[in-house]
């Protein structure tokens, strides 16, 4: 029973591994010519495949330590595998898949596919980030109530939503995806938010009553809204909202450290 939780933790590094390989399969079309006979880039569809099992991982990620928590199992070793899940799931194949999204941006120039390698490389600056934010995760002592930098499975669902946000969305924002200064600049921006010494809020709750956690509740009511109404565009919707509501939190309680609260032993008070 003890070791239940540590299989979940190693089915979020299975899915990882899958989004990896659905990711980087060979045989798929990423740019055809139109009728005019311009380069346009295709998604492959196996990628979208590769977000859905990404989104899988963070679900099986929040389910260790609901039931390390409620199997009174948690551990050392637990929460080493949880980081080195992490890191595929949430740090390598995001990383994978801005790599394709790059690619996918050159291709629509003539002699595109043949664009140099270093001008893809920053794509995993953004798996760089994420392996700072868990080494540093994993030595600190602080935090509890709210995080110190976005914790790295936000960030990895913000990359994971591209490929599905591109499958889904309309031509202007095809467009908008495979700009490729945009990406540029989503890769520094994310790279810097998880590495950051900013405050961020960890959906924990000390207790349940409105005036204590107004943002996280004003948070929740406002992603519920955008699923509805926008589908998979929802979440960068979302991940924009959680920043933006993030700097107005006056949470200060540090007790619990970095990516994985759910770890922890529980503190309600009601």
């Amino acid at each position: 029973m003890k070791q239940i939780p540590n299989f979940f933790t190693l089915l979020n590094l299975l899915c990882g591994c899958i989004a990896i390989v659905l990711t980087l399969q060979t045989g798929e079309t990423i740019a055809t010519m139109d009728n005019e006979g311009l380069v346009r880039a295709m998604l492959p569809e196996r990628m979208t495949w590769a977000a859905l099992f990404l989104f899988a991982a963070a679900v099986v990620d929040f389910l260790d330590g609901f039931l390390a928590r409620l199997l009174k199992a948690s551990s050392a070793m637990g929460e080493q595998l949880d980081s080195l899940s992490d890191m595929v799931s949430f740090g390598a194949a995001p990383g994978m898949i801005l790599w394709q999204f790059l690619r996918m941006s050159f291709a629509r120039e003539e002699g595109g596919l043949d664009t140099t390698m270093w001008a893809l490389l920053p794509a995993f600056l953004f798996t760089g980030a994420v392996a700072w934010r868990l080494a540093k995760f994993n030595i600190s002592t602080t935090q509890k109530y709210s995080f110190e930098g976005v914790p790295s499975p936000a960030g990895g669902l913000m990359v994971a939503s591209l490929p599905l946000v591109y499958w889904y969305g309309e031509e202007w924002v095809r467009d908008l995806l495979l700009n490729r200064w945009l990406l540029y600049g989503l890769i520094i921006a994310l790279a810097y938010l998880m590495t950051s010494r900013h405050t961020f809020m960890a959906m924990k709750f000390r207790d349940f009553s409105f005036r204590n956690n107004l943002l996280k509740y004003v948070l929740l009511a406002l992603s519920l809204v955008a699923i509805v109404w926008l589908n998979w565009t929802a979440v960068p919707v979302i991940f924009l909202l959680y920043i933006v509501l993030s700097f107005f939190s006056k949470e200060d309680d540090h007790i619990i450290v970095g990516d994985r609260p759910e770890r922890e032993e529980p503190d309600i008070t009601v």
